[in-house]
């Protein structure tokens, strides 16, 4: 191709970009007339349901060569950016900074929302209950290591939902001040990291203490103050904190995910494909296993997960969590849920939302 026609392209390519800029504050002009109608008539700040709609129109609409993955992040900039115009979304989650917490955050919000970094999963919850933060982001369950437990127990004294789920793959990064392994004397991560970890770890450093942080960014901060330490993080705490790369990818499975959830005041309504997540306590007598199985059975409702943590209050007594799906306002999901409760001491729903794409 010869420069002059080059040249064109490119000039092409500049009228476009201008015309996109100028509808982009067409829109958000528009978005701030929303917004008005919305705060005089008392509607919800923000909706998930309208801004799924419309990602999911457009995804229909696109008929390439736009990446359709790509299409979808550039949209939800735009709507978080947008929404940010009435005021900033909020959303709390595990700090500090550059945690696997806060990328699932920013996967699902973008990154024109405003993150508050707490210090713990109880903390994420106490941000939404309290008004301070409109979403909150927590993790639930590795493809490696299993559920995390402390946040299937802090749903239990919670009355906040499960709006969203966000999948993440996690890639874990040993990382110092020096870059070399031989200087490491103590290795800081969070508590599950180890286990998705585990067959680097005994083969490269077998004798080096692993002790808790509060979180994988928390470690990177408590490397960069010694020289003597290292942390298992994600490669932006790294560079976050000045610290140099030991090795990269050390978790044992190349397909290592991180399933969080969003939680907030209430579920969003029904969409197609929905996940529902309950908690329950049976009674204990014989079969009781069977009898809590068999309404889902029996109505075609299929599950997806089931988990059981000790309910702390006597021996041998186990609170149960489990996901189906489908969504509340589904007619056999609502009727097994129903047929459940006879069996149990306790059961709440703890939210209908979508599958994660």
């Amino acid at each position: 191709m010869s420069t002059p026609d080059l040249q064109k392209l490119r000039e092409k390519i500049d009228k476009i970009d201008d015309t996109l800029v100028d509808l982009l504050n067409e829109r958000a002009r528009i978005v701030v007339e929303v917004g008005n109608i919305k705060k005089n008539e008392k509607l919800e700040f923000h909706s998930p349901s309208r801004e799924r709609e419309i990602i999911g129109r457009l995804t229909k609409r696109n008929t390439g060569p736009f990446p359709e993955d790509t299409l979808k992040a550039v949209y939800r900039e735009i709507l978080t950016s947008s929404l940010s115009l009435e005021r900033p979304l909020k959303v709390a989650y595990l700090g500090p900074r550059a945690t696997f917490t806060h990328m699932a955050g920013m996967q699902q919000f973008g990154l024109a929302a405003q993150y508050v970094p707490v210090e713990s999963i109880k903390d994420i919850f106490s941000e939404v209950e309290r008004g301070r933060a409109d979403y909150g982001v927590v993790p639930i369950e590795n493809s490696t290591e299993g559920v995390v437990n402390y946040t299937l127990d802090t749903f239990i004294d919670s009355d906040l939902k499960i709006s969203a789920e966000v999948m993440l793959e996690v890639s874990q990064t040993l990382m110092n001040k020096t870059g070399r392994i031989e200087d490491i004397k103590k290795i800081y991560t969070h508590p599950q990291v180890p286990g998705q970890c585990r067959q680097w770890l005994e083969k490269n450093v077998p004798t080096v203490p692993i002790a808790d942080a509060p979180s994988t960014s928390r470690a990177a901060e408590m490397a960069a103050d010694d020289p003597a330490v290292a942390a298992i993080a994600s490669e932006t705490a790294a560079l976050l904190n000045g610290l140099q790369t030991v090795a990269k990818s050390i978790q044992d499975s190349t397909n290592n995910y991180t399933r969080f959830l969003v939680i907030a005041p209430k579920s969003p309504g029904r969409t197609g494909r929905d996940k529902t997540s309950i908690m329950f306590s049976i009674k204990d007598r014989v079969g009781a296993l069977y009898a809590m199985l068999e309404p889902f059975a029996q109505l075609g409702v299929n599950l997806t997960r089931l988990d059981a943590r000790p309910s702390g209050k006597k021996v041998w007594d186990y609170v149960f969590f489990l996901d189906m799906e489908g969504h509340t306002e589904d007619k056999k999901v609502a009727e097994a849920i129903e047929s459940l409760k006879k069996d149990c001491l306790f059961l709440k729903v703890l939210g209908s939302y979508p599958k994660s794409s």
